[in-house]
């Protein structure tokens, strides 16, 4: 895949973006195995919703997204929507066993 700078056309930027998008799925989807899995280790309801680890999980992308050149908001407010949705699953499946 090129790069965004050797793009020459916008057929090149958006199939390189695709590309870049079901990688990003891809790996959304191996994250949500391994939360699934997390479920038979959670002993309690704070276990699973664990506000201090779900703070510092944002607060460490955000560096890492500055690190990265990338709005620290944009991959803050995209791990908070993903980690709410996540814990809601969790907590469905840990009161379920």
């Amino acid at each position: 895949m090129k790069t965004a700078d050797e793009c020459e056309n916008m057929y090149e930027i958006r199939e390189a973006i695709d590309s870049i998008d079901e990688s990003i799925v891809k790996l959304i989807a191996s994250r949500s195995d391994y939360v699934h899995a997390a479920v038979k280790f959670k002993t309690s309801e704070n276990s699973v919703k664990d506000p201090d680890r779900v703070k510092k999980v944002i607060e460490t992308k955000k560096a890492l997204a500055s690190e990265y050149g990338v709005s620290p908001e944009l991959i803050g407010n995209i791990y908070s929507l993903m980690i709410d949705f996540f814990v809601s699953e969790e907590m469905k499946e840990w009161k379920r066993q």
